[in-house]
């Protein structure tokens, strides 16, 4: 049996995201189903809805930074009940059997279910997301927040922004003793610069904008580097352990992999709708310097990252927006208009 709910989404790449009702499955004998309390807008959702990136199915609801309460769950369901705070991501499902998922690593899972637009048995045929009331899960996908009710709607983006600067941070090891570079402010940026102040690297951030300055001092940078500023730059040659690069813009990474020392990355996080310009290759190989990439993270350490976010009082600068603003959101995202991160009310879909 399903159940109508109501959903923002968009019928067309060039049409505007409007109030549409959509269908959710029963929960099944594993699932979790949640009554959405908000969900963050990503930039994907932007690029997905207005089919910028191949193979938009529509109607398409986007949204994969999600928070809500447990309204029901499946028979054999252990760890969830109804009441508790939970949040879901941008996976929902995956093959449950290769070797990523057995190393808790369904980001990269070839059978990974996004969130929305992913292949599902439920109607339509693919997923659709958390610009909606409800959702329903299995439980292996769903996540424990621990952080207070108050803070919900500015925990949504740690499930996107927040895993996707964590993953590059552990797995590259940042921490006391290490120089982090974190290249953009935005909705990944602000985050990558919380998250590894509060591991106890030291932390440089990295902007266009001398503008952005006292806001990145003020989200825990050590020190603020404009990057059109060459001798600011040449000052920090040779002396990166790792740059997590969060710009969604082709730009010179050159310039970046300069600063890393002998062994030191640069990860790629933000992803660019046209490719950038080729790095050197001797940038790269006279220090044995590694430029590398990251997609998210899987449900093992998100929930690391949000215990981590619970525990040092971690959120997402967020600007709370109802439904019916999302696409006047879409525009000033486009326009950098925003810090740092929209998040909907999920209850002005009730309208």
């Amino acid at each position: 049996m399903t159940q109508t709910v109501k959903a923002y989404g968009a019928h067309a790449g060039d049409r505007p995201l409007e109030p549409m009702d959509i269908t959710r499955r029963a929960p099944g004998a594993h699932d979790v189903q949640i009554e959405i309390a908000y969900c963050g807008i990503c930039h994907s959702d932007l690029h997905q809805v207005r089919a910028e990136w191949h193979g938009t199915h529509f109607p398409c609801v986007p949204g994969h930074e999600i928070v809500g309460r447990v309204s029901a769950v499946g028979a054999e369901v252990t760890g969830f009940a109804a009441g508790h705070l939970v949040g879901v991501g941008c996976i929902v499902d995956s093959c449950r059997h290769c070797d990523d998922c057995a190393d808790g690593l369904e980001n990269y899972c070839h059978g990974m279910v996004g969130t929305y637009n992913g292949k599902t048995a439920d109607a339509p045929g693919w997923t659709l997301g958390g610009y909606s009331q409800r959702i329903v899960v299995h439980q292996r996908y769903v996540l424990r927040i621990r952080h207070p009710e108050a803070q919900l709607a500015a925990v949504a983006p740690l499930l996107c922004a927040g895993i996707t600067t964590w993953s590059p941070l552990r797995h590259w090891h940042a921490g006391p003793g290490r120089k982090v570079g974190v290249v953009g402010i935005g909705g990944l940026g602000h985050m990558g610069i919380k998250l590894a102040h509060a591991l106890g690297a030291r932390v440089v951030a990295f902007t266009t904008s001398e503008s952005k300055r006292e806001a990145a001092l003020a989200l825990g940078a050590d020190e603020v580097v404009v990057s059109r500023d060459r001798d600011a730059m040449a000052a920090h040659a040779g002396s990166f352990d790792l740059i997590v690069n969060t710009v969604a813009a082709p730009h010179d990474l050159d310039a970046f992999l300069a600063l890393l020392r002998r062994d030191g990355a640069m990860v790629l996080v933000g992803a660019p709708a046209t490719p950038h310009p080729s790095p050197n290759v001797f940038n790269l190989i006279t220090q044995r310097r590694t430029l590398a990439g990251s997609m998210i993270g899987g449900i093992p350490e998100t929930q690391e990252m949000l215990d981590f976010c619970a525990e040092h009082n971690i959120v997402a600068d967020i600007e709370l927006i109802a439904a019916d603003g999302i696409n006047a959101a879409y525009e000033r995202m486009l326009a950098g208009d925003v810090k740092y991160r929209f998040v909907i009310d999920n209850a002005t879909l009730a309208g």
